[in-house]
């Protein structure tokens, strides 16, 4: 019996102890069909080195025996992993999913979960919010300083095994393949033809990997793409100088990027910063986002307190006078680590641009007095619904599934509610 049990939700993260093997299972009670578990082992890029990185049902192993796909059953499929040989080898992470492949979806499915044991330490996800996809992403392990590290995910993901295993990188023969070269195979007397070469596999950024996750969270809420100018303010106050300097920043910089990438036609991003004064930065797409924090604002150029007003204003006026656009919505995100004590003004402003196609999302960092904030879904005389707000207590420890879920949760419905309303045609 485990003398540790750690339960997991959804994008928690816990330290794996030290030990020769990990054990990982993934079962659930009932299912309406065999759930079909695999692995994939991709490298920072989050795809696989090769297809021999892809460990399921009819590949049982990696090249080096790190991992192990060692029992399956309909409800159960259990891995090993060989931690000192998974620590050579060349990926950053193991990430388990399950298909459901012969019929069904995961809402159907009764008491699915993830279990992890090392030693006499047990660590289990369950997933408690019923997905309606054919497939799901358990939990990754992943390599952390000399150890490894467990993340529970709990994405869905439409279409079974072969769109799960072609985002990872993985090569799936198509039925026409197979045809093809069983109608070759009778051709005994003809001499066989040259292989064809395939193109090169993407190299694909950072920024291409989170816009999949955007995307696919306008799926599970079965919306279709989105077509939208995205921005983003960054509060540049006192307060905020910690994450600047940690870098947490230009995390959730690059994440709103990943918006922006899948939103507009250029995949271009407007940057501010504010604390007494504010800046507009450059716009930037996904071809120039690294150290972008760090080369474009310096820490206390604008001071160190807080007018959310005055960079408001500035908002409002490129996208209304400067540079106006009736027929796609503009998209504000607005990142605070609180200390608001302008309301009337934020009323006001938020207000007026209520007949306007923009359409505020705040987000707090910290647990700071966010005010006016907090009181968004009560605030009356605006035309339509135009802002949202909520506080995460540490962004960087949030999934990206789970803050893309957040920041989506309403931009949909407001670009209905605009329309209904002309604002939008």
């Amino acid at each position: 019996m485990a003398d540790s049990i750690i339960h997991l939700n959804t994008g928690q993260n816990t330290t794996i102890n030290e030990a020769a093997q990990i054990h990982v299972s993934i079962q659930s009670v009932s299912a309406p069909s065999p759930l079909d578990a695999s692995c994939f082992m991709v490298n920072e890029g989050g795809r696989v080195p090769s297809d021999d990185y892809f460990v399921f049902y009819n590949q049982n192993s990696d090249p080096h025996q790190s991992v192990v796909l060692q029992h399956a059953e309909d409800l159960k499929s259990s891995f090993v992993l060989d931690t000192s040989k998974l620590s050579q080898a060349p990926v950053e992470k193991c990430v388990f999913t399950a298909t459901l492949d012969a019929g069904g979806t995961f809402a159907n499915v009764q008491k699915c979960q993830a279990i992890v044991r090392a030693g006499s330490q047990q660590i289990t996800y369950e997933i408690t919010q019923a997905t309606a996809e054919t497939a799901l992403i358990f939990i990754e392990i992943y390599k952390h300083r000399d150890g490894f590290k467990v993340r529970a995910i709990g994405r869905g993901f439409f279409g079974g095994l072969q769109p799960l295993a072609e985002s990872f990188g993985v090569e799936i023969e198509s039925d026409s393949d197979a045809k093809s070269e069983s109608a070759a195979s009778v051709e005994s007397t003809a001499p066989a033809p040259a292989p064809e070469k395939k193109p090169a596999p993407l190299n694909l950024t950072k920024i291409d990997l989170l816009k999949r996750k955007v995307t696919l969270s306008l799926e599970k809420k079965k919306v279709a793409p989105i077509k939208a100018r995205v921005a983003v303010v960054f509060d540049a106050s006192g307060s905020m100088f910690h994450l600047y300097r940690r870098g947490i920043v230009q995390e959730s910089f690059e994440r709103i990027l990943a918006i922006a990438a899948a939103f507009d036609d250029n995949g271009e991003l407007d940057v501010w910063f504010f604390a007494d004064d504010f800046m507009r930065a450059p716009s930037v797409t996904a071809e120039d986002y690294r150290y972008y924090i760090d080369r474009t604002y310096t820490l206390g150029s604008k001071g160190f307190g807080n007018n959310e007003p005055k960079v408001m204003e500035n908002v409002i006026r490129k996208y209304t006078k400067e540079e106006p656009n009736a027929n796609i919505p503009t998209y504000i995100i607005f990142f605070s680590d609180g200390g608001v004590d302008k309301e009337r003004k934020i009323t006001q402003l938020i207000t007026e641009s209520s007949n306007k196609n923009l359409f505020w999302q705040f987000v707090g960092l910290g647990r700071s007095y966010y005010g006016i904030l907090e009181k968004l879904d009560d605030m009356s005389g605006r035309f339509i619904d135009n802002a949202n707000f909520f506080a995460l207590d540490d962004i960087s420890k949030i999934s990206d599934e789970e803050l893309y879920d957040r920041l989506l949760s309403e931009f949909p419905d407001w670009i209905k509610e605009a329309r209904s309303k002309g604002i939008l045609a």
